[in-house]
């Protein structure tokens, strides 16, 4: 559960500075160059929270299955944007055609597309938002309240800003790329998104994190804010591919207003250490939430979702599915909580965690988790871990594939019920693609 960052807490933090020698280094490379007050603010507040926090251990509840001490190993350094980089072509999606670009965590005009949109959609970097309604919502959702989306706050510089105003439908997907960079030394970036859509408006999201070379270390601290105003409907699809020696520790935090719907579909592929925190809040009656998730990890890599759902308004209607292909030495973590308290009667909510282990030394740690203190609701969970059947194997073989191909054919099969959920064709082969050669080493 998240803290409240009340003044008494942070007075009292003054006396507790620089815990933690590896959150002093992150703070001490923050380069900032914005220095609006009401910001400024913003930034000093989280420092001290940063300041007297350490970073979470195995001792943690909420981190015992993932140990971080590779990550504390590294030094990192804030290089800023690369210049010269250009958009290779396999990253631009041909179905989208407004784009925002950012480069370690940098926005990249040149790069972008913000050309023809439709009457009432902002789109931009902070600049484009008027300061009066950033203020009204920047670092104010409940799950921004914790050491690394405090540790993104403080270094907050730059913004992936989308802003859809009332009653306006987007009808084409707004893509969000986030490209990493780093070179001879590992860098560190805090990719920073804010989404507003005001009532009966409509948008489709993409958020996407790539790095330029699958070798490079790297550190992506990610933060998105999402709030979906009475009667809004936001589809959200994050995809995460990472280098095989990057970590990328990224937050959600959505806010739902009465008769609000939202989706995520989140795909987290590779990546030494990854974790993706997912956090909803319902603040009125009869919202629909849908989460899909898959995460596909190999070799030694790390793969944790953590997600929270509190249902606190009556109706409310919940489906989450997550899957995890697990392959050679890899560990996968899935913890999702629903709470349901006494207010949120008539709550719907199913939550179903697959997993499947491609070799017999690959790990899963699951707890799907629901709390219900309500008495009059509709609520079921459940976990499954298996591997891969010989009788479907055998059954494939005997219809004339070959071994290798049968068992592509059945993990494939496994992702694409996740996979088909995203709503770009193009992004979807291409995941196909990066899933068949991960899980095929």
């Amino acid at each position: 559960m998240t803290i409240p960052m009340n003044v008494e807490v942070l007075n009292e933090a003054a006396l507790l500075l620089d815990r933690d020698a590896f959150l002093t280094g992150l703070l001490n490379q923050v380069i900032t160059n914005k220095s609006d007050g009401w910001l400024q603010d913003l930034r000093n507040g989280a420092t001290k929270w940063v300041r007297h926090s350490v970073i979470p251990n195995t001792r943690d509840e909420e981190w015992r299955f993932t140990d971080l001490s590779p990550l504390k190993e590294v030094k990192f350094n804030n290089i800023g944007i690369i210049h010269e980089l250009s958009l290779q072509n396999e990253f631009v999606l041909p179905e989208v055609s407004q784009r925002l670009v950012f480069v370690n965590g940098v926005y990249s005009p040149s790069l972008s597309n913000t050309e023809n949109l439709p009457s009432g959609l902002i789109i931009g970097n902070l600049d484009a938002l008027p300061s009066e309604v950033a203020k009204e919502y920047l670092a104010q959702s409940e799950g921004t309240r914790e050491v690394f989306a405090a540790l993104n706050t403080a270094a907050l510089n730059d913004v992936a800003v989308v802003w859809v105003g009332k009653n306006v439908v987007v009808e084409n997907p707004i893509h969000l790329l986030f490209i990493s960079v780093a070179g001879e030394f590992a860098v560190i970036s805090q990719p920073r998104c804010l989404v507003v859509a005001e009532s009966n408006s409509q948008v489709t999201l993409i958020e996407e994190y790539i790095p330029s070379s699958s070798e490079q270390v790297y550190f992506n601290n990610s933060l998105t804010e999402i709030w979906v105003n009475e009667n809004a409907q936001v589809s959200h699809n994050r995809i995460v591919t990472e280098g095989n020696a990057a970590f990328h520790i990224g937050k959600s935090a959505v806010t739902q207003a009465r008769y609000s719907r939202y989706s995520c579909n989140a795909v987290t592929v590779g990546g030494k250490i990854s974790r993706h925190n997912l956090e909803i809040l319902q603040t009125g009656e009869q919202t629909e939430t849908t989460l899909n998730g898959l995460t596909v990890i190999a070799d030694n890599q790390l793969g944790d979702t953590h997600s929270a759902l509190s249902l606190n308004h009556p109706h409310g209607v919940s489906k989450q599915l997550h899957k995890c292909i697990i392959g050679d030495r890899a560990h996968g973590v899935f913890n999702g909580k629903v709470f349901v308290p006494k207010l949120a009667q008539l709550t719907n909510a199913s939550q179903l965690n697959r997993n499947l282990l491609l070799s017999s030394k690959s790990r899963i740690d699951t707890k799907p988790q629901l709390e219900i203190t309500a008495d009059n609701v509709k609520c079921a969970h459940g976990a499954t871990v298996s591997q891969l059947e010989d009788d479907q194997i055998f059954y494939l073989q005997s219809r004339g594939i070959d071994e290798n191909d049968a068992r592509k054919l059945l993990v494939n099969a496994f992702a694409t019920e996740v996979i088909n959920f995203i709503p770009v064709p193009s992004l979807r082969e291409s995941l196909l693609k990066t899933v068949t050669s991960l899980t095929n080493k």
